[in-house]
Formats: C-alpha cells, sequence, structure tokens
C-alpha cells in the first residue's frame, strides 16, 4: 500500500462536486439495501406524467433511468450539484430548481402525482403533502439513525443525542401528522468497508456533515492513528442505515 502521504494527498485533490462514488470503486464498499431504490423508480415514474425528487444530488440517479416522466422536477439546494443536475438532466427537458434549506418548496399546490427523493437532508412533510395531488405517493430512502457512526465517532467521540435522530417511526408519525398515509416501510443496516486512508478522507469530504469541521491539518493524528488501524486489519468497518418508505396524500 502507498504511504499515508501519497494516499491523503491523492484524496484531498480528486473533485467531490456531484452525488456520484466512483473514485471509490476497490476502494471501499457499501452493502446497498435489498429493495433496489434505483429498480423501484423505473419501474414507478413511467407510470405517472408529473414527478418531483427532492434533493437530487448532481442528477445522478435520475440520469441511469431509461424513462422520466413527461413533467419531471428536482431541487436541490448546493451550487456545484446544481450545475452538474443541469448538465445531466437538462438535455431531456428535466427542469432544475435551485433550493435554500428550510424554504418552501417552489412549486403550487398539488403539482405532481409523484415525490421521490433518495437521501433527503430533512423531509418537510407539510410541503411534501402539499405539493402532491390527491391520491399521489411519496417514495424514497431515507439515511437512517446511527448510520456510519462507527466512523463518525471515530473522529467526534460518542454522539448518544445524535444517535437518536433519524428514525424511521417518528418520520412516519410526522409524515401522518402531516395528512400523509403509510403504504410502505422496509429498514436495512449494511455493511460499509474503507480499505484504505484516501477513502476515508474522500468521504468526509464529500459528505461533510458527517465530520462537519473536518480537514486533514485538523484531524491529522486521528487520520495516522486509523490508517494504521485500516494497515493492521485490512479494512475499517462500519453500517449504513437506509429505510424505504412510502406514503400517500
Amino acid at each position: 500500500m502507498r504511504t499515508f502521504e501519497e494516499l491523503v494527498a491523492e484524496a484531498q485533490a480528486v473533485d467531490v462536486s456531484g452525488w456520484g462514488f466512483e473514485w471509490l470503486r476497490g476502494r471501499a464498499t457499501e452493502e446497498r439495501p435489498p429493495w433496489g431504490y434505483a429498480r423501484l423508480l423505473s419501474q414507478r415514474l413511467p407510470e405517472v406524467a408529473s414527478a418531483l425528487d427532492i434533493d437530487t444530488g448532481g442528477g445522478e440517479v435520475l440520469a441511469e433511468l431509461p424513462v422520466l416522466p413527461k413533467r419531471m422536477c428536482v431541487t436541490e439546494s448546493w451550487a456545484p450539484n446544481v450545475a452538474r443536475a443541469r448538465d445531466l438532466l437538462g438535455p431531456r427537458g428535466v427542469e432544475v430548481v435551485q433550493t435554500r434549506a428550510g424554504e418552501p418548496l417552489p412549486f403550487p399546490a398539488e403539482s405532481f402525482e409523484l415525490v421521490t427523493s433518495r437521501h433527503p437532508v430533512r423531509p418537510d412533510w407539510p410541503e411534501i403533502a402539499r405539493v402532491l395531488v390527491d391520491g399521489g405517493h411519496y417514495l424514497a430512502q431515507h439515511v437512517g439513525p446511527a448510520s456510519a457512526f462507527e466512523l463518525i465517532e471515530y473522529f467526534l467521540g460518542p454522539l448518544p443525542r445524535q444517535r437518536a435522530t433519524r428514525d424511521p417511526h417518528r418520520e412516519v408519525d410526522e409524515a401522518e401528522s402531516a395528512g400523509l398515509t403509510l403504504i410502505d416501510l422496509k429498514t436495512a443496516r449494511c455493511r460499509m468497508e474503507f480499505f484504505d486512508i484516501g477513502a476515508v478522507v474522500y468521504i468526509l469530504r464529500k459528505c461533510v456533515w458527517w465530520v462537519p469541521d473536518f480537514s486533514v491539518e485538523r484531524y491529522q493524528d486521528t487520520l495516522r492513528r486509523l490508517d494504521a488501524q485500516i494497515r493492521s486489519d485490512g479494512a475499517f468497518v462500519a453500517h449504513s442505515t437506509r429505510h424505504l418508505i412510502e406514503v400517500r396524500r
């Protein structure tokens, strides 16, 4: 394996915009949930005439789908991802709208038959209910509680309060309070493996909310300790948590 300095320098130099993870191929793995979210989208989107994808990232998930609705809109708040989504989805007639966290969705009431999201920052259930037509569905894959916390707490220490967030059953309660009816809820805990310290640096640069104050300089000692552990054990193991949720207005 290359030196600590070489691996870290490479990971610091790579572009982390967008929501693709191809750079990690061969350097990290993550087990996928059993329901196959992209496959579900490929089945459901052709069945409707209008759909909205919230927090679309760089549009990578939708870009892989062969058929999109006649009216397909997406929202994203991070400017580099907005630009990437427009490059990927604009040629297919998708409306890409930049939004700001905490603000209402910029669409009239009852605009969409289907609203989707893969790993939304924070689902705004009243807004989701507002933009759905009567009988419309919200189908999404959410990040679950304590996802990747083995890695996050390696850097930040114990986070008992944060471990309690993103509870799927609490989200169902919030959705129902907004007037939505639960159709389906599935949960999964998926194994993650990081095979070199460069993969860790890359993921912490990309998922900036995991360790919000992360920099190689600030966490130099922690990174070197983790590098030694990976070299000794062969990999650092963590677990992501996901839930598939479908509700109807």
